[in-house]
């Protein structure tokens, strides 16, 4: 059995797939068009602080039936309105009022706008104006600290003369009460030790 040269015997892999180099270069062509056409991304403002109480104890301690036909905004929980949705508690609702997709929702971004020398100038005279002037010194400060350092000295004292009685009182109920007549006649006088 010889095999002539012009069958060829090998292994069949006509079934690979072809690529086809110029109908993918047109796709990546088309893919670099559309992201170029796309709008620049959204400038969001920088974080910036609360202008409203969030209000969590208004239904507390309240009792309200639920039924899944009501709308989202009546149903137990805290609403959100930016973001539609219902959050069981208050830790969860506080969590997501700060969290990224809501602050997003509001237009922000999560960074916060730097503040510059005078801006913390202006901040430290505005509290300064704000504080009660009298309300507080370092000689008032020094006073309250000497009383606090009284006040717990003296709960020290009480505590080590309860822990005295209640040593006494211990001592008194282990002693039991004997008839004299019967020790004698057992023929001993208590019973405690000799060592002391």
């Amino acid at each position: 059995m010889s095999q002539s040269g012009n069958n060829a015997v090998g292994v069949d892999n006509t079934f690979r797939k072809k690529f086809d180099k110029e109908e993918y270069l047109q796709r990546a062509r088309e893919r670099e068009q559309q992201t170029q056409t796309k709008a620049p991304p959204v400038q969001r403002k920088p974080l910036k602080h609360r202008d409203y109480e969030v209000d969590l104890e208004s239904r507390l301690g309240k009792t309200q039936v639920v039924t899944p036909i009501a709308p989202l905004s009546q149903q137990a929980g805290y609403y959100c309105s930016v973001c539609e949705c219902v959050v069981k508690d208050s830790a969860n609702y506080l969590d997501h009022i700060n969290g990224k997709k809501h602050q997003r929702a509001l237009g922000m971004s999560m960074r916060v706008e730097r503040a510059s020398l005078q801006q913390v100038q202006d901040r430290f005279e505005l509290l300064k104006k704000r504080k009660v002037p009298g309300s507080f010194t370092e000689q008032e400060f020094d006073e309250r600290l000497l009383k606090q350092q009284q006040e717990e000295e003296e709960r020290r004292r009480q505590r080590r003369e309860r822990k005295k009685e209640k040593k006494k009182e211990k001592v008194v109920e282990e002693e039991p009460e004997l008839d004299p007549d019967v020790a004698a006649m057992m023929g001993f006088g208590g019973f405690r030790s000799s060592k002391k």
